[in-house]
């Protein structure tokens, strides 16, 4: 078997290429939602590192530019902003 990984024993890398293998959908799925998760967290983490000063949902409509396109930030921002207006 060709290493996958170079920073991985390649017995330690046979047994966990095994046990995706015998897991069942049910636990794939968790398993990559809970990666899925983890990333968006960092990424949050991110933006808010680099951009202290700006509010929650500053924040949120950034996360969306940059992982969704501006297209939806922008009608985001826009919904935000008549959801505001309609609350005053």
């Amino acid at each position: 078997m060709k290493p996958q990984s170079h920073d991985t024993n390649i017995e330690a890398e046979k047994v966990l290429i095994e046990l995706a293998r015998k897991a069942g959908p049910a636990r794939k799925f968790a398993q990559v939602s809970s990666i899925s998760g983890l990333i968006m967290a960092l990424s949050r983490r991110a933006i808010e590192r680099a951009n202290p000063n700006l509010s929650k949902q500053q924040i949120d409509i950034l996360f969306v530019r940059y992982h969704y396109g501006n297209d939806l930030a922008d009608r985001l921002e826009k919904y935000l902003l008549e959801i505001k207006n309609t609350e005053s």
